[in-house]
């Protein structure tokens, strides 16, 4: 009987470059479950969840698109959640449990096809207790101007904005703590191609898995 994926937790602060880093992952093989993408898609289409969030928010937290599709006011919700913990903690207690019961389907259906890693990104990883049963946690870190300035550079409000989000988030130095790799994302794209498939192949040889071949920029 298959011992089921490798389990890989894949975090970093905001503009650190962790969804780079898995999609780089992705490209080596590995199946990715983005846990912040799943929590934004229940914000929608849970019928508890939405209701929940109608009282916390109020109803103006959701309109609907010119196709009658529901949807949410993020920019709201962040701009109030990340000034206020106790909001942030009940969003958190809300939409995680829900996260973590899509992550189990998720391994799930990797152990019948056997994928042999799933990587699992979450902003909060550690925060909400997401790490609990993975076998390997990558954290992604940047120098703070440079995290900064990819937020802006993709339309992620005001630099204060910016930074009250990043005060909400545990420090790289806590992350890193916890780490069993760390990825430094301070260059370019190759540079940080080279780093992955190096934390990759680390990962691959403990856990005894098949090695591919990897293709990366020289």
């Amino acid at each position: 009987m298959s011992r089921g994926p490798v389990l890989v937790g894949v975090t970093g602060g905001i503009g650190s470059g962790k969804s780079t880093v898995c999609n780089i992952l992705q490209g080596f093989g590995c199946r990715l479950f983005d846990a912040d993408t799943v929590a934004r898609d229940l914000l929608v289409s849970d019928p508890d969840v939405v209701r929940e969030m109608r009282r916390m928010f109020g109803n103006g937290v959701y309109s609907q698109d010119g196709s009658g599709t529901l949807v949410a006011d993020r920019k709201c919700i962040a701009s109030q959640v990340f000034a206020d913990r106790d909001l942030l903690e009940r969003l958190n207690g809300l939409v995680h449990p829900r996260v973590r019961q899509a992550f189990d389907m998720a391994v799930a259906e990797a152990l019948h096809d056997g994928t042999e890693i799933l990587v699992k990104e979450a902003a909060i990883l550690f925060e909400s207790g997401a790490d609990k049963g993975l076998d390997e946690v990558i954290v992604v870190t940047a120098d703070l101007e440079t995290r900064i300035e990819r937020v802006l550079q993709r339309g992620g409000g005001t630099r204060e904005d910016v930074l009250k989000r990043i005060r909400a988030q545990w420090p790289p130095e806590k992350l890193v703590e916890r780490a069993g790799y760390v990825i430094e994302n301070n260059g370019s794209l190759e540079q940080l191609e080279a780093s992955v498939a190096f934390v990759y192949r680390q990962i691959v040889r403990k856990h005894g898995l098949k090695t591919r071949h990897l293709r990366t920029r020289q």
